[in-house]
Formats: structure tokens, C-alpha cells, sequence
């Protein structure tokens, strides 16, 4: 079974929450390009831009940890983290004003699964 998959099937469903957030601000500010200096759509831009930022990289690495051998449990921990570390981010980032705990415990879980999943790939390699 792929588990990856069904931790990039859920963020997917997340990507495309978020970019519908970013296509309603546009319309209802009529702002075809950049954030016309409103400070709701820059963050819903920057919510959406992170998450495309980070999360195709942390889903590679847990695919490829998967592929390596990595036991189930790890994988659907790491990949529960993700899923937390982006849905705390995007609420953190989002709201006005910010609450920054929200922020930083989104980016901590998904460094830690960056960080995680890549010393296992190591780990896994090693011990081959």
C-alpha cells in the first residue's frame, strides 16, 4: 500500500482549499496580479506560496523514505505531522492578526518531517 499517497491525496485537497481562498480575495478586491496592497491577500498568497513551497519536498522525502522500507507507523506519523504542520501554518498565517504560535508550530512539524524523513532515508541506506 502507498501510504505516501494518501498523505498527498489529503494535502492536495488542502492546496486546492487554499488556492480557492487566494482566487476569492482577487475577486471580491478585483486584483488580477500581486496583492494590490491588500493585506488579506497577501496573506492568503503567502499561505498558498509556503505550502507550495514546502510541502512537494516533505512529500518526496516521505515517498522516498516509504520506498526505502520505512515501517508504516513511521510513515503515517510523519505524514500526520505534515498534515498538522500545514493545516497550523495556513490558520496562523491567515488570520489578521497573526497568532504566531500557529505559525511556528507549522513550520517546527514540517521541519521535523523534512529533517525526519531524510535521516531515515540515511538511516535506511546505511544499514543496507
Amino acid at each position: 500500500m502507498m501510504i505516501t499517497a494518501v498523505y498527498a491525496a489529503l494535502l492536495a485537497v488542502l492546496f486546492v482549499v487554499l488556492s480557492v481562498a487566494v482566487i476569492r480575495q482577487r475577486r471580491r478586491l478585483q486584483v488580477a496580479l500581486g496583492s494590490g496592497g491588500h493585506s488579506a491577500l497577501q496573506r492568503a498568497m503567502r499561505v498558498q506560496a509556503n505550502f507550495a513551497e514546502y510541502t512537494p519536498f516533505a512529500l518526496l522525502l516521505l515517498f522516498l523514505a516509504e520506498y526505502s522500507g520505512l515501517a508504516g507507523f513511521w510513515l503515517h506519523l510523519l505524514g500526520a505531522l505534515l498534515v498538522l504542520g500545514r493545516l497550523s501554518h495556513a490558520y496562523g498565517v491567515s488570520q489578521d492578526p497573526e497568532p504566531l504560535k500557529f505559525r511556528v508550530i507549522g513550520m517546527a512539524l514540517t521541519f521535523s518531517v523534512l529533517l525526519l524523513s531524510a535521516l531515515a532515508i540515511l538511516v535506511l541506506y546505511v544499514s543496507r
